[in-house]
């Protein structure tokens, strides 16, 4: 079950609850009556092992250095004998 963190307009109090995804937000704050609002936080994701970015996002594929020019690429019959 997710964990949901309120402030408390009224007392200024802040606390988690854990809450069903259909349970409805609280509204009243258990200590003063106050109305609740919802905290809502970036989660905390760490990314560990060998670069997951780096495996996964990295570098295009680049044409190899074998690979020769177009204007070379031309049959050897064709070009002018020198």
């Amino acid at each position: 079950m997710p964990i949901y963190e309120y402030r408390c307009e009224g007392c200024g109090g802040v606390f988690e609850e854990h809450q069903s995804f259909r349970d409805k937000p609280l509204t009243k704050c258990k200590d003063c009556g106050g109305s609740l609002k919802k905290i809502f936080s970036p989660a905390g994701i760490i990314f560990k092992g060998s670069g997951f970015h780096v495996n996964d996002y990295g570098k295009k594929k680049t044409e190899s250095s074998s690979s020769t020019p177009a204007a070379d690429k031309t049959p050897a019959s064709s070009k002018d004998p020198k």
